[in-house]
């Protein structure tokens, strides 16, 4: 079946159960930040709240989870850019995490990469950035792999490095087929794992992050080095492992 073909119908006829721990990166000031601006915790915790209210509603599906898995779900503010599996706009909101931590960092690393490629006048951190790696339990019956057959067909389409048209065609007709979720090969990753494109927060299978590491991230020319003190690992990545995007190829 071509791209063109596949209706809602066709990708719910296609639906596979999984279930698992997906991993997703975020920086870890965002526990911190508020600190500086208050001078107890009882402080800190009203400022957060006022912060919470101001920020765009949930959907009532993310009642109940932790923050860090209902954030990606904000349906109030305007998307600026399009990813992968949504389009820029006001836009239904798409959570993406990988199978693996080392994917997750894959991502980030690209992500980190082409902002300072983006940013010619901005220096690169002298120091190394903390993140936080927190795994999601996820568990549905509604999932569609774009690794295998029959979707492999069209593999070209999913993995394009900067092109996300066919993706985002795909994502708006898999929602309206009851599709929860969306597996598919990270572009990112030299290592060729698996990401996940989850559509919608009832997939959690757990209202909390399952399990967190630590990582500090650093920058340099010739690419990015990640280290981990729990368990202890050490990941680097090469400016040119990311050479398959245009981007960042000069």
């Amino acid at each position: 079946m071509s791209l063109d073909t596949w209706t809602p119908a066709a990708l719910s006829s296609e639906a596979k159960a999984i279930s698992g721990r997906y991993w997703r990166l975020v920086e870890s000031q965002h526990q911190v930040s508020t600190l500086k601006l208050v001078d107890t915790l009882e402080e800190q915790a009203l400022l957060e709240n006022l912060l919470e209210e101001s920020k765009p509603v949930l959907p009532p599906e993310c009642a109940g989870l932790d923050y860090l898995l209902a954030t990606p779900f904000r349906y109030g503010a305007i998307y600026p850019h399009g990813s992968r599996f949504r389009r820029a706009g006001r836009t239904l909101g798409v959570f993406y995490a990988s199978e693996h931590v080392e994917t997750a960092l894959a991502e980030m690393s690209f992500y980190r990469l082409l902002f300072f490629r983006d940013s010619p006048e901005t220096a690169l951190p002298t120091n190394a950035a903390e993140y936080t790696a927190f795994a999601a339990a996820i568990a549905t019956k509604q999932a569609i792999d774009l690794t295998g057959a029959p979707f492999d067909q069209d593999n070209q389409r999913w993995t394009d490095p900067v092109e996300y048209e066919a993706c985002q065609a795909l994502a708006e007709a898999a929602r309206v087929g009851c599709i929860d979720a969306i597996l598919y090969r990270s572009v990112r990753d030299p290592q060729g794992g698996r990401n996940i494109a989850l559509l919608t927060a009832r997939a959690f299978a757990a209202r909390e992050p399952v399990e967190r590491q630590t990582w500090r991230i650093r920058l340099s020319r010739v690419g990015v080095q990640a280290l981990c003190e729990f368990p202890r690992r050490r990941i680097g990545f090469e400016r040119q492992d990311f050479g398959n995007d245009p981007r960042l190829s000069d």
